[in-house]
């Protein structure tokens, strides 16, 4: 099932509504994102500081068992227990209900802490170089047990030499749970003196909290100074940097989500750009796949509707341009029959002058007619998006039967080709030759005296110029000169010869070949200048 099924019909039906909904969406996942990652952080450090509050007591009492007989352990725990005001047991870890990472903890050092049904504190060590775990239930901590405690600790720190106090002490003291010998500071350092043994001196500190012990040790720990415990801080939640850490997290999150959600809506626009570039290049069989019923899905709908409509009419046009174009060419098959009989009955010269001209128009007829079926050919081409067949075509070879073709018709002109090297176009060759005639004759039309046609190769194409002497092509009018039937106000238009469709010709057979057609000055001749730059690729030639 699509996430359009099970949307409402109303967002399903309007791309604002959806993406505004996914918008929305989003914000309220991101929101809870939040919250979920603020909540995991802080359960987080508050298991990781009550760790380290039990570990203390709890290495301490599971190095003290470590030492001892296993008779005596369970005397030792129960006055232990009684005094603290705690559940003190041992178990084998064989059959305890612990899970696997649970246990991969303990066998790691690790104190674990966790809730009993009835509420109270549970925790569990294992006792050094054993599979036996300590177990030990209480309630909340008062200061009552903070005081045992220290005095447990001072007791049995008493019994070691100083160079292995300080090695255990350092193993027991974390950041939690600070243990320093000495270091007691001058306002406790008075109450200090004036307390028993193993007697224990208590600070508050008001403003962050916190409580700090000083325990007056027996023998050599009261020569340094006393063991100081602390100070033991209420737990904090998370701070304003991993707050700030945690908000960056989601936002960027946040980003990705709306990123990808208005990339879709990007994409799908994106794809009706694409296809009406193509159209507009002349590819009218290009449609859009439309996927839903929204907004964008029902623009593409009308879109491929509109690219049909215009294809379907565009077909028609070039149908009939056709069928008037063949049906063009019997009528004047018989005029110029007829007209070519009429010359050979008569003898008066005023006669055959006029007939001439008239063979003359009819010459202009059937070769404007000509380009009527070659244009109409060529759009058959877009509308039916059939292309052409292109093969590699000797651009030089090609360039000189042109040249050929016409230098024979304009006997007062000398038309050139520039020397180089050959090059090798892929191309339509008729069509490829159609446009630079098309070129060259009108270079002579408005030449006055020289033809200049080269052609090189360049950088992924290659390039034809054909320039004149002539008057040049107006600035203003250089885009609409490739327009059918286009007439220009200067030297030349109709006048000059030709129909208007020539230059058409040629555009639209380099848009098929994905190259174009320019005109500007020519700086050899000072005429104009028509380039057509098609895609090429290098030959080798001996």
């Amino acid at each position: 099932m699509t996430l359009a099924r099970l949307l409402p019909r109303t967002l399903v039906d309007s791309t604002f509504l959806r993406v505004y909904a996914l918008l929305a969406l989003a914000l309220v996942l991101a929101f809870g994102l939040s919250l979920s990652a603020i909540a995991l952080v802080d359960q987080v450090r508050r298991e990781q500081y009550q760790e380290r509050l039990a570990e203390v007591p709890m290495t301490l009492f599971a190095q003290r068992l470590g030492t001892m007989a296993r008779a005596q352990r369970a005397a030792w725990l129960a006055r232990l227990g009684e005094r603290l005001g705690i559940d003190l047991s041992l178990h084998a870890s064989d059959n305890y209900p612990l899970g696997y990472f649970e246990r991969l903890r303990l066998s790691q050092g690790h104190t674990l802490v966790s809730r009993t049904s009835s509420g109270n504190w549970e925790l569990h060590h294992r006792l050094p170089g054993e599979s036996r775990l300590l177990r030990a239930e209480l309630g909340d901590v008062s200061e009552a047990q903070l005081l045992a405690l220290a005095r447990v600790l001072g007791a049995w720190l008493g019994k070691m030499d100083p160079q292995a106090r300080q090695e255990r002490l350092s193993d027991l003291s974390n950041p939690a749970v600070p243990l320093t010998l000495g270091g007691v500071p001058p306002d406790v350092a008075e109450r200090f003196e004036q307390v028993p043994e193993l007697d224990v001196v208590a600070r508050s500190h008001p403003a962050d909290g916190a409580l700090s012990l000083y325990l007056r040790g027996p023998g050599e720990v009261r020569e340094t100074g006393g063991l100081a415990v602390g100070p033991l801080r209420a737990y904090r939640p998370p701070s304003v940097q991993v707050l700030s850490l945690v908000v960056v997290m989601v936002l960027g999150v946040l980003a990705v989500v709306i990123y990808l959600i208005v990339r879709g809506v990007e994409s799908r626009v994106t794809r009706l750009e694409q296809a009406a570039t193509r159209i507009a290049g002349g590819h009218l069989d290009t449609r859009v796949k439309v996927h839903s019923g929204d907004f964008l899905g029902r623009l593409g709908m009308a879109f491929n509707g509109m690219a049909e409509q215009v294809q379907s009419l565009l077909r028609a046009q070039q149908d009939m341009t056709r069928a008037v174009s063949h049906e063009l060419r019997t009528p004047v098959a018989r005029i110029r029959f007829a007209v070519q009989m009429v010359e050979d009955m008569t003898d008066d010269p005023a006669v055959r002058r006029q007939l001439r001209g008239a063979d003359s128009d009819i010459a202009e007829l059937d070769a404007l007619v000509d380009e009527i079926l070659t244009y109409a050919r060529l759009d058959s081409h877009a509308v039916n998006g059939a292309g052409f067949q292109f093969e590699p075509v000797a651009a030089r070879a090609l360039a000189e039967r042109v040249i050929a073709s016409l230098d024979g018709l304009h006997a007062h002109l000398t038309i050139e080709l520039v020397d180089g090297p050959e090059v090798e176009a892929t191309a339509e060759p008729r069509y490829l030759q159609r446009a630079l005639q098309n070129l060259v004759s009108n270079a002579c039309r408005h030449a006055v005296s020289r033809v200049r046609v080269s052609v090189e190769g360049e950088p992924g194409l290659v390039r034809f110029d054909v320039e004149d002497d002539g008057p040049g092509v107006p600035e203003r009018a250089r885009h609409e000169i490739f327009k059918p039937f286009a007439r220009l106000d200067d030297s030349r238009d109709r006048r000059s010869g030709g129909y208007g469709l020539g230059l058409s010709i040629v555009q639209r057979v380099m848009a098929w070949h994905g190259g174009s057609v320019v005109v500007d000055t020519s700086a050899v001749l000072g005429g104009a200048r028509f380039t057509l730059l098609i895609p090429w690729q290098e030959t080798s030639h001996g």
